[in-house]
């Protein structure tokens, strides 16, 4: 079988009620319908990156950074689609040569996707179709990162982070999880990339604003969003992008695709609802901000869970995680007075860690199958731990070549000045 068919439709869709006698098994054929979801999801997980998260990012940053934050994202869509042929998918999905390897990195054989052809399946989707909808992931993780440095990191330095960190840390983490590694084999459920896509970004993020430190004038001048109502759009389409995300992740037009994208939402309202009668009650107004952080909390942190737990788990979870991420990026960030400029860890990570923690108490039979039968929150512990510790160190590690080499974080005077214009020579006029 195609290295992808070890990929996340494996550990996504419940088993068969009954398996067909061998004689009688046919040979894997394409479905349209599935095919047909998958093209659209894919469409719909790219449209997440460009221009959901550039507007929501570019909304949220002063209104000297908004264009040097866009062209972060758009870059990085550019740049990792190239890696991501070249050697991520590679590394994420294919068998590695060495069986001690295997259960840590995939290996050369795809690099470049050298053996494809049109008419190869990954169960009843070409794999073509496969890897490009992979693609749309590889390309939201690290752009994801962006929001935690924003406004004072290089444009070079942040070009060469995003390739050494997709190849070094995305894309075996995947593989871990998604292409047969042994996360996988630890039980650790992750349906859509609440531990691939989130939590590793989150990590990442923090590791990058502390390594990076405070925005010059960080506490004492104010760096209020610029323009809430691009926030707004942004995070409108991230919301319509994600069903693409994790009701896309089922691989198939089928009725896990449905229970993922009704949970999806459920989720999602409910942590925009958490989080904004928590802020009403603490700064005594809902905010706008708040309610898009809220809303793309519960995206991320019914992202492990969607096709694992019913709706009213979906319910639970929601309101867990847009809580918790509250408590990520307004309390903790208030006590630890690290500058994660758009609040990268408190949500994406925190949001991600409570979720991936949650699909392990919610599991349902009924909508996950066997899997539930697994389903503990001490795998899902396992996942978390394992997650952090590699990002984390691969991370810094990342940083301190980008330091030494092309230079971390712009000069003062540019930072004063503005990314839009220090970077790229260009700045927003009314």
């Amino acid at each position: 079988a195609p290295a992808a068919d070890a990929a996340p439709e494996a550990a996504a869709t419940p088993a068969p009620e009954a398996a067909a006698p061998a004689e009688e098994a046919e040979e894997a054929t394409l479905d349209t319908g599935d095919t047909a979801w998958l093209l659209t999801s894919t469409a719909l997980v790219l449209a997440m990156t460009i221009p959901g998260l550039a507007l929501f990012y570019g909304g949220m940053v002063r209104r000297k950074n908004v264009i040097a934050t866009v062209a972060q994202c758009f870059a990085i869509t550019c740049v990792i689609s190239i890696v991501w042929m070249v050697l991520g998918y590679s590394l994420a999905f294919s068998e590695n040569p060495s069986a001690g390897l295997q259960p840590y990195v995939g290996g050369f054989g795809a690099a470049m996707l050298s053996g494809m052809n049109m008419e190869d399946l990954s169960g009843t989707i070409p794999q073509y179709l496969f890897v490009v909808f992979q693609m749309t992931f590889a390309i939201i993780t690290p752009a994801l990162i962006v929001g935690a440095f924003a406004e004072r990191m290089k444009f070079s330095a942040m070009l060469l982070f995003m390739v050494l960190w997709s190849l070094i840390v995305y894309a075996p983490i995947c593989h871990w999880v998604w292409g047969g590694g042994f996360l996988s084999d630890a039980g650790v459920l992750d349906f859509a990339g609440g531990t691939v896509v989130h939590i590793n970004a989150g990590i990442a993020g923090l590791v990058c604003a502390l390594v990076l430190g405070k925005r010059k004038g960080y506490g004492s001048e104010n760096m209020a969003p610029h323009n809430l109502v691009l926030t707004m759009i942004g995070a409108s389409l991230l919301w319509v992008g994600w069903f693409g995300f994790n009701a896309g992740s089922a691989v198939g037009a089928n009725g896990l695709a449905a229970v993922a994208m009704l949970n999806t939402q459920v989720a999602t309202a409910a942590a925009a609802v958490a989080w904004m009668v928590i802020e009403w009650f603490e700064r005594k107004k809902p905010g706008m901000l708040g309610l898009a952080s809220g809303a793309v909390a519960g995206l991320v942190a019914i992202t492990p869970a969607a096709g694992f737990v019913t709706p009213q788990g979906a319910l639970i979870v929601g309101l867990v995680g847009g809580a918790a991420a509250y408590a990520g990026a307004v309390w903790i960030k208030r006590a630890l007075k690290y500058d994660d400029s758009l609040d990268v860890f408190g949500v994406h990570g925190v949001a991600g860690i409570a979720g991936a923690l949650l699909t392990g108490v919610l599991a349902d039979a009924a909508v996950a199958g066997d899997a539930a039968e697994g389903a503990n929150i001490g795998s899902q512990f396992f996942g978390i731990i394992g997650t952090i510790v590699w990002c984390a160190i691969a991370s810094f590690a990342i940083l301190m070549i980008c330091k030494f080499t092309v230079g971390l974080r712009a000069s003062e005077d540019d930072e004063v000045e503005g990314l839009d214009l220090s970077q790229h020579g260009e700045a927003l006029h009314e």
